[in-house]
């Protein structure tokens, strides 16, 4: 029994007590009527500690995990320089999808409305000041006039801006700052490693959290949080059959239907792994298929496996909509584009550590204010979104790849059109 309980996975564990959290709180709502039993021990005290205490530690993680993983992400890409034109046009073409991607979503939540119905706002006392700034204080706030008082407070766009630039200056120094690099490389390895130590409690936080949700909404939450769940699919539908085709026939006239007919194969193995990193090689291996140079996808696929993430951007424009209708809050235009400018600068530090997404989430929802609490809503879900969001990620670093192998010179359309057999690389992928 013992060894059985010890082969469930995390993501499985989290949906566990997701379930029972919502069994739990829809009990207490129509069966528990003592107030005594159940607002003040369960609900003000038991659940309130559980699921309190888990988003703190989330939220302790946010500022250090995102410092040191955007200084290490960019200090990583120092090759750039050497690939020349061919860098710069990739991440380009990353950021430039993962806005589109971020957009999609924020517009999606704007048209289905997934957070109204749920009352959230008594639960919570926050204060609308971001939500309000001008577009000239968004971007004066990008630039921190105390960095160290930005890291103390959680700003998180000038820590944002503050790591990048560090970063640009360590994959420039290169080998004179060898020991500095190390040290951020380090931290941020440490940093991964207490978020999987934190996440192990994430099924109790989310049993808590739902628990003390649906204990007041009882069935009235179900609602909005199915209307999250379309609204993300949605998105998710639009960026890979609808921006992604568009992109590959705009910039390389290459028929989309035989991309996917001979790309079907990696969506499916990413959607069952749900993680970018295993899919690089099988990434690899099929766009070398299609007639892609190794060289270029040797650096395209990794790169867009550590920073593009448009189904990890859709997922957070999606929760930023959620949450904002839940608490009654409006985000004006100037909020609307810091989600977007965060969205893609925490895609840097997404991948690696299963269900980072949503730590990075707490990011994103700082940016404009928005309670972190909300995010309890939606984490039991996560899983079985994560398993689309990761088939999206794999499909856009291969539409990138493409497009940058078509506009180098580096791509065979003999053998992308199936006319002459590929050269694989060769890479076991087993």
């Amino acid at each position: 029994m013992t060894s059985k309980l010890k082969s469930i996975s995390l993501s499985n564990w989290i949906l566990i007590g997701m379930i029972l959290g919502f069994i739990v709180g829809l009990f207490l709502n129509f069966f528990v009527t003592d107030p005594f039993i159940k607002d003040i021990i369960l609900i003000d005290n038991v659940f309130y500690l559980g699921g309190t205490l888990f988003i703190r530690l989330m939220k302790m993680l946010v500022v250090p995990l995102v410092f040191f993983s955007i200084i290490v992400g960019a200090a990583s890409i120092s090759d750039i320089r050497k690939i020349g034109t061919i860098g710069g046009r990739t991440i380009l073409i990353y950021l430039i999808t993962t806005a589109l991607a971020v957009t999609i979503a924020l517009g999606l939540g704007a048209l289905i409305q997934p957070g109204a119905g749920l009352n959230m706002v008594a639960s919570t006392d926050v204060s609308n000041v971001t939500l309000n700034q001008t577009m000239t204080d968004t971007i004066l706030n990008m630039v921190p006039d105390n960095p160290f008082s930005s890291l103390a407070s959680g700003d998180m766009l000038p820590v944002i801006i503050f790591g990048l630039l560090i970063g640009i200056i360590l994959a420039k120094l290169k080998e004179e700052v060898a020991i500095v690099t190390k040290f951020f490389e380090e931290s941020n390895r440490i940093m991964m490693e207490l978020t999987s130590l934190i996440m192990k409690f994430a099924p109790i936080g989310v049993f808590c959290l739902m628990a003390k949700t649906f204990a007041g909404l009882g069935f009235d939450g179900l609602l909005p949080l199915a209307k999250y769940i379309i609204c993300v699919l949605i998105g998710l539908a639009v960026q890979a059959f609808i921006v992604y085709p568009s992109l590959l026939v705009l910039f390389t006239r290459l028929n989309p239907i035989r991309f996917f007919k001979k790309f079907v194969s990696v969506m499916f193995f990413a959607f069952s792994s749900s993680t970018s990193n295993a899919t690089i090689p099988i990434n690899m291996e099929k766009v070398s298929e299609m007639g892609v140079s190794s060289e270029i996808s040797s650096f395209t696929i990794p790169l867009g496996a550590t920073i593009n993430m448009d189904g990890t951007a859709i997922m957070q424009g999606c929760a930023v909509m959620f949450a904002a209708q839940a608490y009654g809050m409006d985000i004006t235009m100037a909020g609307l584009l810091t989600v977007i400018f965060t969205a893609v600068m925490a895609s840097i530090g997404t991948a690696g550590v299963p269900s980072v997404g949503l730590v990075t989430l707490t990011m994103v929802f700082n940016s404009v204010g928005l309670p972190v609490e909300a995010i309890g809503l939606i984490f039991g879900i996560d899983h079985i979104l994560d398993m689309f969001r990761t088939a999206v990620n794999v499909t856009g670093d291969a539409i990138c790849t493409l497009i940058v192998s078509f506009q180098n010179k580096a791509l065979d359309i003999d053998v992308f059109n199936g006319k002459k057999a590929a050269k694989t690389i060769g890479i076991d992928y087993q």
